[in-house]
């Protein structure tokens, strides 16, 4: 569906697209209709009897988009399936979302950083059609918190750093619509005079950022916490790594604690958007920034494509 947007004049900064049938394993919500359909982003289009809007029971992946071309495409398409399943969702078509962001992507008008967010929720209750869209815009220009830094206060997540083993219904490690802590926590950060947060489970162990990935640099090895500990599946930190082997550079997880983390030589918040922002301050006290490195990783980050 190439030119989804332009038929009807100048090629826009945001495109909205609808899904049909989200999920194979659920009907369509219009039989015989294409397969997705633009939308005018200004326009109603969820239902007030979505689930997805009054339960937050649905799951979204943002995804960064260079020149054009999306960023990590097919690990976003796997961690939104992962996603899916936690919440026992119909399993996302990876087809037609496939199509659809490329068709959302294409429907902007050209910009060196843009972004997709895709959304999944369960739909109208009792219906047993899940509701679909993409929608696309231009990013912000953050060359600023790549360059500078930002500041980051660390926070307990109220639960411990097992959680994905010992409560698997807490649905942590899925990327779910539920974000009011999420918004919540960088609310506090500000308030404490930072822009970020790093979560620290209540045993005492680095997790994540509310919207990142955390990476920290140890002499010649990059570093993420470790797996299973109830974090999402770090897009951006993967194609990190890659960049980081390339160069000569290990790569590891580690399960740390925040004091480890304030030795480490350099601490990045990394995220599909935003990419690699240095961590200037944690807590109230300086961390230095390998800017070479940091302008290495973001150079990368940008320059892919798939």
């Amino acid at each position: 569906m190439q030119g989804l947007a332009r038929q009807n004049g100048p090629v826009p900064t945001t495109a909205l697209i609808v899904l049909n049938q989200p999920s194979a394993d659920a009907p369509p919500h219009s039989p015989g209709a294409p397969a997705f359909a633009g939308h005018d982003p200004a326009s109603p289009l969820l239902s007030a009897l979505d689930l997805g809007a009054t339960r937050g029971d649905g799951i979204f992946e943002t995804i960064s988009v260079g020149n054009g071309r999306p960023q990590a495409l097919e690990h976003h398409l796997r961690r939104f399936a992962s996603s899916a399943a936690a919440l026992e969702l119909p399993a996302p078509d990876a087809d037609a979302w496939r199509s659809a962001i490329l068709a959302a992507i294409d429907s902007l008008d050209p910009a060196e950083e843009s972004s997709v967010k895709t959304v999944l929720t369960r739909g109208i209750e009792g219906d047993g059609r899940p509701t679909g869209w993409v929608f696309a815009t231009h990013s912000p220009d953050f060359s600023h918190v790549r360059t500078e830094g930002i500041r980051v206060v660390t926070l307990d997540r109220g639960y411990r750093h097992d959680v994905e083993q010992t409560s698997p219904w807490l649905l942590a490690g899925a990327k779910t619509l539920s974000y009011a802590v999420n918004r919540s926590v960088v609310r506090e950060a500000n308030r404490r005079g930072a822009d970020e947060v790093i979560f620290v489970s209540s045993d005492g162990f680095v997790l994540e950022g509310p919207s990142s990935s955390v990476v920290f640099r140890v002499g010649d090895r990059l570093v993420t916490p470790g797996t299973g500990l109830g974090i999402l599946d770090g897009t951006t930190q993967a194609s990190i790594f890659r960049y980081a082997e390339g160069i000569g550079l290990e790569t590891g997880f580690q399960l740390l604690t925040p004091d480890e983390l304030r030795l480490a030589d350099a601490v990045w918040l990394v995220s599909s958007v935003r990419l690699a922002a240095p961590v200037r301050e944690l807590d109230g006290e300086p961390l230095a920034i390998d800017h070479d490195l940091t302008a290495g990783i973001n150079r990368h980050l940008r320059a892919l494509t798939e």
